[in-house]
């Protein structure tokens, strides 16, 4: 059993974490800043930002894993960046490992190829760049970590999100940096299967500081 902390807790991403962990038996501890529609069983809530420092005292000491599912949307939006900082340095020298959903667009199209960001960028919407921006130098930050931290940094594909409504196969095909399609050129997920990925590396990590990828 591990003890894990998912910060962003009930979001998309992190509600399917906290399930998915709380359903093997995993001792869990979901922050978040608004009170969970339903809560499961078992799983400790903690109702509170993690840019609170307070909260952070409260929710990182004794913990295997601190998985940040956090959006950097909302009253969030420019302030991601500091969060990680942060727990990058909280967390360096010790054993806890720290996991993060990012996006999408810091893979690479091919091996050896751009990334995805670099053949989109310029054709995506002025509100839609910031986000993608957090994703990547958050990425950049965690490469450029003290060695003695181990992470882990979570690319989900192109489609995925929500308003989706992307069905769950229990199952998922496992990737490195290169962007994944099926045969059929999809490239997506649900969050309870990408979730299954990320619980399967709480279990047996594979990636210590490097970065996978999952779809159905």
């Amino acid at each position: 059993m591990a003890r894990i902390t998912v910060l962003g807790g009930t979001g998309y991403t992190g509600a399917a974490v906290v399930s998915e962990a709380a359903k093997r038996g995993h001792e869990i501890t979901a922050v978040s800043r608004t009170e969970p529609t339903t809560r499961i069983q078992g799983v400790d809530y903690v109702i509170g930002s993690a840019a609170d420092a307070n909260v952070l005292d409260a929710v990182l000491p004794g913990r295997d894993v601190v998985y940040s599912a956090l959006s950097p949307r909302g009253d969030m939006a420019g302030k991601l960046e500091g969060v990680m900082d942060v727990l990058i340095a909280r967390l360096a020298d010790t054993p806890t490992r720290l996991g993060y959903t990012g996006g999408a667009s810091s893979l690479h199209t091919e091996v050896g190829g751009p990334t995805l960001w670099e053949v989109s960028r310029d054709g995506l919407p002025a509100d839609v760049k910031p986000e993608i921006e957090t994703g990547i130098a958050v990425y950049e930050a965690l490469q450029a970590s003290p060695e003695s931290l181990d992470w882990f940094f979570v690319s989900p594909p192109i489609d995925y999100g929500s308003w989706l409504g992307t069905p769950n196969k229990g199952t998922y095909v496992l990737g490195g940096d290169v962007l994944l399609k099926d045969a059929d050129g999809n490239s997506t997920i649900s969050a309870a299967d990408l979730a299954i990925a990320v619980v399967d590396e709480i279990e047996t990590p594979t990636h210590h500081r490097a970065r996978f990828t999952a779809i159905h």
